[in-house]
Formats: structure tokens, sequence, C-alpha cells
């Protein structure tokens, strides 16, 4: 079967599960299970021989040979089996669940998947499929599950600006479902780039490092991954079922690309003595930070400058209130400007998130030696959002839209840079000079405010409208958070 044909069947069983109701993260997950287990048995055979270490009687062959009920029943004794196991078996499986509660269903989903030889398909057929169904899942906007899904453009935008090297690491502090991983091993795969035999064995094994505390999503990372041949079957996981913020970092990295979660303030849910649940701020106490603070974006800001090693590389997603933010947020800035060489802000346009109400920005900087001098010489700014307008459905971002920033930007030699109309550089004097540093800086003419023949279409008007009233209510709702839970009931 070829590889459209493939998708084709895919899709189509996707589709025929959601009319019973079952949601396209539940079905992903289930094709998570499946297709690793059916991996696990192909690379038991000839040639490949492996010792998987997947229990007998509970591999892939034992679900092969049941249907109807019993293999519902089995599938669950499976699942929790193999939850149990360490190493990429017990990750995959950690608290899986059977979210497919018709026999009949299962058993087609069992039969769709062993009648495919899935080694013999490249890493980009494999791959492909479930980054589309990752998508697929991001765009159910009831799931949430769009937050851990940034646009696959701004990701290989960012990746040809920061141009990553064999046999150095990158990290992802939140690392949702794989993408910038993904982004930079496509980079150091690309057509004319001939790696060495070490340089094979290093991507695969040592080169990504990341964090995700959602068991499910964790899960699909590793997955993805896995069908992009990054990792060993039986070997370790390079994801970590962990919050990132908890402890200073184990270890230190040469690139950092990451998105971390919106939403100003950590939180966790706590129940009372009396049996009431209220959610309370979580401050993270690190001897490695500038200061302490609820606010998550400034702990991973913070977490992340003390990932890399001197002189490493990083590219963050940041929202709007990191660069203007008073307080923990200004003093934070000063010390990320002093201490690294913050060196170019992307101002993203709004609308392609699948988050609602969300601007924000790229913010790439390198680290520098702790010497007591100024590393920030000058920030050069690409304003990508005044006059832009972008949907997800109508106008989604493409890489192409990200062309002329790259070419700004100019990856062989940053040094070597020219202004354009949409490419500006201050100097660290008048940015500090600014009230509270903000780098909330816009210097072009906004056209829509003069004339109103230049207005946007209805889709795109009603979707920027629907993100500010989004913004305006979430930004309530951090209030609300901070508030004292007395000060909230009166």
């Amino acid at each position: 079967m070829n590889t459209s044909s493939l998708v084709q069947k895919v899709w189509n069983f996707c589709h025929t599960l959601r009319d019973d109701g079952v949601s396209y993260g539940d079905y992903l997950e289930q094709l998570t299970y499946l297709l690793f287990l059916k991996l696990a048995h192909e690379y038991a055979q000839a040639p490949y021989n492996r010792d998987t270490h997947i229990p007998q009687g509970y591999d892939w062959a034992s679900l092969r040979s049941k249907v109807g009920e019993p293999l519902e029943a089995h599938y669950l004794a499976v699942l929790h089996k193999l939850g149990q196991e360490s190493g990429m078996l017990g990750a995959i499986f950690f608290k899986a669940q059977n979210k497919i509660q018709d026999p009949a269903k299962l058993s087609r989903l069992v039969q769709l998947i062993d009648a495919e030889n899935w080694i013999s398909l490249d890493a980009d057929t494999k791959g492909d499929l479930y980054e589309g169904l990752l998508q697929k899942n991001a765009e159910d906007t009831k799931s949430g599950a769009g937050q851990y899904f940034t646009p696959r453009a701004l990701i290989e935008a960012m990746v040809a600006c920061v141009q990553p090297e064999p046999l150095k690491t990158i990290a992802d502090p939140a690392c949702g479902t794989g993408g910038f991983f993904l982004g930079a091993y496509s980079w150091l795969t690309r057509p004319g780039a001939k790696l060495d035999k070490r340089q094979k064995e290093f991507l695969r094994d040592q080169t990504f490092h990341g964090n995700e505390i959602v068991p499910n999503t964790r899960r699909m990372c590793l997955m993805n991954l896995f069908l992009h041949n990054i990792g060993e079957l039986d070997g370790e996981p390079s994801v970590e079922r962990s919050d990132a913020l908890i402890a200073e970092p184990k270890l230190k990295v040469d690139y950092v690309l990451a998105n971390p979660p919106f939403g100003k303030k950590s939180s966790m849910t706590i129940t009372n003595e009396e049996g009431e649940e209220d959610r309370e701020a979580l401050t993270y106490e690190r001897q490695d930070f500038w200061e302490t603070t609820s606010n998550k974006q400034l702990n991973f800001l913070q977490h992340i400058v003390n990932m890399l090693k001197i002189e490493g590389k990083a590219a963050v997603v940041l929202p709007d209130n990191v660069l203007f933010e008073g307080g923990a947020g200004e003093k934070i800035r000063r010390k990320l400007l002093e201490t690294c060489d913050v060196h170019t802000i992307l101002r993203l346009p709004t609308g392609i998130f699948y988050a609602q109400g969300v601007k924000a920005n790229v913010v790439f900087f390198d680290n520098a030696p702790k010497d007591g001098r100024v590393h920030t010489k000058g920030v050069w700014f690409y304003d990508l959002r005044t006059n832009q307008h972008f949907t997800l459905k109508t106008r989604p971002l493409k890489f192409a839209d990200l062309q002329d920033f790259i070419n700004c930007y100019h990856p062989e030699n940053r040094h070597e840079r020219h202004e354009t109309e949409r490419f500006k550089c201050y100097s660290y004097e008048e940015l500090m000079a600014r009230d509270k540093a903000s780098l909330d800086l816009f210097w072009l003419k906004d056209d829509s405010l003069d004339n109103l023949d230049d207005l946007p279409p209805p889709d795109v008007l009603q979707q920027e409208i629907i993100e500010h009233l989004e913004a305006a209510l979430q930004s309530f709702r951090d209030v609300a958070a901070a508030l004292p839970a007395r000060m909230q009931v009166e």
C-alpha cells in the first residue's frame, strides 16, 4: 500500500471512531499503544531479532489471536502489565487505559495495524502520519490539546535560524508532542547533510533531552520520536515525566528550543480538610533563579538560561507580558540582557496558535560567561504582527511567511545584518532607558487605524475580536487566581 492510501485508511477509521464518540486524542492514544506493540513485534523477527523486553503473552501476537470481548479483556491486561515495566515500555504505557469501548472497533484497529509492515515504511511516512494525527488533535479545541502543539512552520523557521550542529545536545523543558525535536532532527538530516556513523548514533540516542509533565502528551511525544527513528525500543526514554522547574537542570545543553506553556500562573489543585478544592499558586524556590515568582513563563525563562552551556543558544516562544511586565519581570529582563547576549526578538502575529488570545514572540539569545560584563550590545526586532492577519483555517501561517525574517536574521553570520522596514535594531542603552526596560516595541504604522477601507476580511476581523476578548478574559483569570481564596468569595 502506498503512503497516501495508508494515510487515508487511518483517517477513515479515525472518523468512524469519532462517530462513536472517541476523540482524536483518545484515538491517537490507542494508536500509540498498538503501533508500538506492532513495531516491537516486527523488530523481534528476522533479520533484526531484537530482544524487545515485552513479556511473553502480552505481546502483539497475543492480541492478534483474539477478537471481540476476549480481545478487550486481554488488551486491558496488556496495558496494565506493560505500564509496570521499565524503560521505554513503562513510559509509553504509564497509566494506560482502553478508551475504545466497542470490542468490534478494537478488533478492527488491530487488524488495520497488523495488515501493514511498519518497519518497511520510511521515517517520513510513519512520522508524517502521526504528525498529521497530532495536528488534527490540536485542532480539536475542546480537548485543550492545542497548547501542546506549536505551528510547524514556526518551528521550522526557528531551527533554520539557530542551525543546530551534529554531536550537540538539544533540550526542551516543556516538549509537548516533540515538535521542536523533530524540527531539529529534520534540519540535521536534511538533504546534503552527510552524517557519519558516530553522528547518526549520537543523533538517535544522545541529542534530545526533554520534560513533559502530562502523561498522555509525553507518551505521544515518545511515540512521535520513535516513529522518526529517534531512541531505541529497549532504551531509556529521552523525555522525563516531570516538572522541569522543580529542580536545577541535571544536564547543561548546547541548544534550547522551546514554547513553554501559556498562562501566567504556575498553580496546582489542593484539597483542604473540608474536602473543598482550591488552586494555589506555585512559587519555585530555586537558588539558581534571579527572582522568585509564580509567573510560569518567567520561571521557564530563568530555567532555560541555567540549562545552557556557556555560549549555548536558545530560541524560546514567550508571551508579550514577559517583555513588559514590571516587578520580577523587569528584574529578570535586566538580568537576561546583562548576563546573556539577547540579540533577536520576532514579534509574532495573532491567529497562529490553537490557544486563543495569544500574543507571543520568539526570543533568541546566547548564554555568556559570568564575568560581570554586559553581554547584550543591541537587540534586533522583527515586526511580523503589524498589518499582518492570519487565522488557523483561512490563512494559516506558512514557512514562506517567515522567509523574510530568516533572511533578515542572516543565520550564516548574524553580525552582518541590515535594517529593513520590519527589521530594526535598538541598542542596549536605549532599551535600559525605557520604562521598566520594556522590550514591547513597535514602530510600524497600523494601517487599519486610519483607513477603514483597508480592514481585513470579515472572518479575519472576527477572529481578531475573539482573540482580544480571550486575552482579556485570561488576564482577568490571572488576577482572580492571584487573589486570596477568602477575597474571591467575598
